[in-house]
């Protein structure tokens, strides 16, 4: 099949794949937050448990995020793909069997782990299949699948508790997930296969990552101010994808029904806005990156607040959906920088950093709103904790700095990361090289 299909219609193999992976994943964490209300009465839980529940999961996921970007980087994105698959597969099963609130923490937190892996090496394997100029339009392209996938879940996850109920809603995603990773493994060729017969300069750029090359990484600035950019976006994106079924429920008085058919619609702006992310950053936004992170944080904050304040339920989903797809512009834009300024080998690495601060922030807003709601009885403290973290986020872009796009081939995979860290992408090129010759 691959042979037949040739290069460039196998890498567009791969980004479906993986597209349709990331569908698969959102849909499996976003069942917990339709079921929650189930959950909530079979075992008697108060809002705070709910979120530490809610929380659990993102906890594990975090704390894979890093290593889940070393491992791509160092043994391809392949096998940390198909593993991340299986083990999350087998544990969005074992949700439906949980016995009791422990349980439950501990099964979501150890699914957390075993998804943790997917983000990094997934937005590696578009790295490893597309030229570097096409990378940061691709890979936010394969972000929009996380708001494809959130808008699907309700579709398919509400009718599925009220005719299955929960329990076996979570035995099913999980049978769809291993046939999934089976589908990939069987389809898709690893990096090192595909890195056959490249050119030197293509070659160069495959190498693999080595320590001295990753705390270099670790210790620029720039990728660490990306990391709190999305960390701020990010308490906004989680805390509204965790609890807004929950609020539309008891505060808008909605059913699970009504809810269902509602929550998909400010996915559909989200996947929109982060599908051409990549592109609107490289095409208007090269070397002033920070602009675009600045205005659509600011955008996000302001609607929240019309959001919250909205007197029908309508106006919450109009202004929900504005929100999302403001927001969704800082995803793309905080996953497509990376691409574009690291190497290959380095990649994976960078979008762990990336997630890190959006799935530790995805431990965090959960777990804050279940508290706030629980303290003060109403979404008052919830909605402004939202609209601070979104302002957290327009005070870190002011001091992002980036360069354009370098146009020769050699230059670009070392360029420079930001004015005051000159020739930093060249100092990650050289202590990577210094390592495989030591090695």
């Amino acid at each position: 099949m691959n042979a037949a299909l040739g290069k460039d219609g196998h890498k567009y193999v791969v980004l479906a794949l993986l597209y349709l992976g990331w569908c698969v994943s959102y849909i499996d964490r976003a069942a917990i937050t339709f079921a929650v209300t189930h959950i909530g009465g079979d075992f008697h839980l108060q809002p705070a448990q709910l979120g530490m529940l809610l929380s659990s999961f993102f906890l594990g996921y975090s704390l894979m995020q890093l290593p889940g970007g070393w491992l791509a980087d160092r043994f391809g994105s392949k096998p940390v793909i198909v593993i991340s698959i299986l083990l999350w597969s087998i544990f969005t099963g074992v949700t439906g069997s949980a016995w009791s609130m422990a349980s439950l923490v501990l099964i979501r937190f150890v699914f957390g782990l075993g998804e943790g892996a997917f983000p990094a090496a997934s937005v590696k394997g578009v790295a490893e299949v597309f030229s570097k100029q096409e990378r940061p339009k691709m890979s936010s392209l394969l972000m929009s699948s996380n708001y494809v996938g959130s808008m699907l879940a309700p579709l398919i996850i509400a009718p599925m508790i009220i005719h299955f109920g929960w329990r076996n809603v979570f035995h099913y995603m999980g049978i769809a997930g291993l046939i999934f990773s089976a589908a990939y493994w069987f389809f898709i060729k690893p990096a090192r296969a595909r890195e056959q017969g490249k050119g030197s300069v293509a070659a160069a750029e495959n190498k693999r990552i080595d320590q001295a090359a990753f705390r270099k990484l670790l210790k620029t600035p720039l990728m660490w101010k990306i990391v709190a950019v999305w960390f701020g976006l990010s308490i906004v994106n989680k805390g509204l994808d965790s609890w807004m079924p929950t609020y539309l429920m008891t505060q808008r008085g909605l059913d699970l029904k009504s809810v269902g058919l509602l929550l998909p619609l400010p996915y559909v702006l989200a996947g929109i806005s982060t599908a051409i992310g990549g592109w609107l950053m490289v095409r208007f936004f090269d070397g002033r990156e920070r602009y675009l992170l600045i205005a659509s944080s600011v955008l996000t904050a302001v609607f929240l607040y019309f959001m919250y304040t909205a007197d029908s339920v309508a106006g919450v989903i109009t202004y929900q959906c504005i929100v999302y797809f403001f927001k969704s512009f800082v995803l793309a834009t905080c996953i497509a920088l990376p691409t574009k300024i690291f190497p290959e080998r380095l990649v994976g690495s960078s979008i762990g950093m990336v997630n890190l601060g959006g799935q530790s922030a995805g431990f965090i807003s959960p777990l804050a709103i279940g508290f706030l709601v629980s303290a003060f009885s109403n979404y008052n403290y919830a909605f402004g904790f939202l609209i601070a973290a979104a302002c957290f986020s327009v005070i870190v872009s002011l001091f992002i700095r980036t360069d354009k796009s370098a146009t020769d081939a050699t230059t670009d995979a070392t360029a420079d990361l930001t004015p005051d860290l000159t020739n930093n992408g060249r100092q990650l090129e050289a202590a990577n090289h210094a390592g495989e010759s030591h090695a």
